[in-house]
């Protein structure tokens, strides 16, 4: 499940790239459009500037701003670094101990190419996708490779 950070991290984002892409948006103004309380807001978006997924400025003139061009993030990228994985079950986590039934689980191989079309649909969406309204169908190959349909 995509948790709140995850969700509003996305929203940020968005909103960010909706903005002139040389001004830095203070995080007031982020919070009011967002809905977002500024207290949870500055939560989410200090790991996004540690990341560098965007640049912080404080002061007069300070706010928020990307670093890159929103054909650059994938939903992907700003979900994983919000919700630190997008493993549907514990065994596939990075870093977990090996479960000790993997090799006789017949249902693995059903999470593991779950696991491949939730990342690869997530990594084939950009913010600019998300702002044409361009999310593309998945179909997934014989190779359970998650693609884009033509």
């Amino acid at each position: 499940m995509i948790s709140t950070k995850g969700r509003y991290a996305l929203r940020v984002m968005l909103d960010l790239a909706q903005q002139e892409t040389d001004r830095f948006t203070p995080l007031d103004e982020i919070a009011a459009r967002q809905g977002i309380s500024k207290k949870y807001l500055e939560i989410i978006l200090k790991t996004l500037v540690r990341e560098k997924l965007l640049k912080g400025l404080r002061g007069k003139g300070g706010g928020y701003r990307l670093t890159r061009s929103p054909h650059e993030y994938t939903v992907g990228e700003i979900l994983e670094l919000t919700e630190g994985t997008l493993a549907t079950i514990a065994c596939l986590q990075t870093g977990v101990e090996p479960c000790e039934r993997a090799d006789s689980c017949i249902t693995l191989p059903m999470w593991k190419q779950f696991d491949r079309i939730v990342h690869d649909f997530f990594y084939r969406i950009t913010l600019y996708d998300l702002l044409q309204g361009n999310i593309p169908y998945m179909i997934v190959d014989e190779d359970q490779t998650a693609r884009p349909t033509e």
